[in-house]
Parts: structure tokens; C-alpha cells; sequence
């Protein structure tokens, strides 16, 4: 079995990039972590007497917002619960309107998302099958869903594969799902600055910076305390073996 690279011997990320990783790392957090566009930032970046285009901080964003995301989870993923709450809302890329996957504990904890162009079962499948890769494959022992056939579906194909005693219980009262709902508000109050996506590759790339930042700023990684200095500190620490 290959082991995982060292993060010590990890390829720079900032390498032939002209401005320093504090200014890129900035730049990225303000875009993931506040309802901003990049024009917005890079006015405030000019503020601050940092000249860069619109078109370089959503550069920026493309290639730190998943490298971020790998990094948190993969030395801080912390635990997750046993309910998943599991619903879908809309984003519009490249003028058209996509389907975006998501999956909460009863905590409020973000399991994993999903972006894709249908709502079938199909992609319900790969979902599911994500989200438990994503908890390193544990199962959860309810998933709260609306009344989507392709949930009930889908479940049943996991259920069948765990037996009777390990099968996880499916509630599928739309009324219970509110906490994922409100997330789901919560998340489209920080994309509507964007005005949607251009392609579905900008949208995984920006997603996967945003929902990493909300789920920083609620200080669920392992050791990640709520707070901006503790959130600038936790992205901070995540590059320091890059040399």
C-alpha cells in the first residue's frame, strides 16, 4: 500500500506565484469567508496598497480553495455524527441552474457536498457514496431526507448491502429537515454576490473554499477554535511546511 506523501515533501503551492502567500491566503479567505466578489476584493486589497486583477484573485481562488480544503481535512478532520440531515438546492452555472448535494450531522456539521448538472439517482449514488468516503466510511445509523424517490432508493441499495442489523434508519418528513435548510440558506446568502458560476470547474473550486471557511469559522476541525485571529492562524499553520 503507497503511503501518503509527507506534507513536509509536498510540491510548493506558491511557487512562481509573484505575491506572497500572505497576500494570496488573504485574498482567498476574504472571498470564501464573506459575501464578497473578487472586484470586491481586490478593491479592498488596493486599500491596503496591493495592486492585483479581479481575474488573478479568482485564479487564486480556483487553486487554494481545494488545496485548503485538502489540507483541513486531511490533518484536522474532526468527528462527525450519526444523523445526517440530506438535501439538495439549486446554484446556476454557466447559465443554466445545477443541483448541489449536501449532508449535515444533527449538529450542524458539514459531512460533504456535491455538485452536479442532474438530480437522479444516479447522482443521489455517488453522493452518498462520497459523503461516507468522506467520514472514512462509516455508516450513519439515520438519514433525515425530503420525500425525493431517489433517496429512498439509494438507501435501500446501502441497507441491502449492511443486513437487517446494521440498516440505517431512513425518516423522509421533509418537516424534519430544517437544520440542513437553514444551511442551505445560510450558504446562498455568501454565493449571491457571485451571481452564479461560469463553469462547473470554477463552481467545485470555489465551493470547496467556501464551505471549508464556514465550516473553520464554526470551528469544527480538531484544533480549530471559533474567532477570526484563530481562523487566520488555523490556514496559516496549514502551509507552513511549504518551503
Amino acid at each position: 500500500m503507497m503511503m501518503e506523501e509527507p506534507m513536509a515533501q509536498r510540491k510548493n503551492p506558491f511557487k512562481r506565484h509573484r505575491f506572497p502567500r500572505e497576500i494570496i491566503l488573504l485574498a482567498v479567505r476574504w472571498y470564501c469567508r464573506y459575501p464578497l466578489s473578487c472586484r470586491d476584493v481586490r478593491d479592498l486589497l488596493a486599500e491596503r496598497g496591493v495592486t492585483v486583477d479581479a481575474s488573478t484573485i479568482h485564479r487564486w481562488v480556483r487553486k487554494f480553495g481545494p488545496e485548503i480544503r485538502k489540507r483541513a481535512y486531511g490533518a484536522h478532520r474532526s468527528w462527525r455524527g450519526l444523523q445526517w440531515h440530506v438535501d439538495e438546492t439549486y446554484i446556476r452555472v454557466g447559465g443554466r441552474w445545477c443541483y448541489l448535494w449536501r449532508a449535515v450531522d444533527q449538529f450542524g456539521q458539514l459531512i460533504d457536498f456535491r455538485l452536479t448538472t442532474k438530480r437522479n439517482a444516479k447522482a443521489a449514488r455517488a453522493f452518498m457514496r462520497q459523503a461516507q468516503e468522506a467520514v472514512r466510511l462509516y455508516h450513519p445509523l439515520t438519514i433525515v431526507t425530503d420525500k425525493a424517490h431517489s433517496y429512498a432508493k439509494v438507501i435501500g441499495e446501502i441497507n441491502a448491502r449492511l443486513g437487517p442489523e446494521d440498516a440505517i434508519r431512513h425518516v423522509d418528513r421533509k418537516y424534519l429537515n430544517n437544520r440542513i435548510e437553514s444551511d442551505h440558506a445560510a450558504l446562498k446568502q455568501r454565493l449571491r454576490p457571485m451571481r452564479g458560476f461560469q463553469t462547473m470547474a470554477g463552481a467545485k473550486a470555489a465551493l470547496a473554499g467556501i464551505e471549508t471557511f464556514r465550516t473553520i469559522r464554526k470551528g469544527q476541525f480538531e484544533n480549530c477554535e471559533p474567532g477570526v485571529a484563530n481562523e487566520i492562524d488555523f490556514v496559516a499553520k496549514l502551509f507552513l511546511k511549504a518551503a
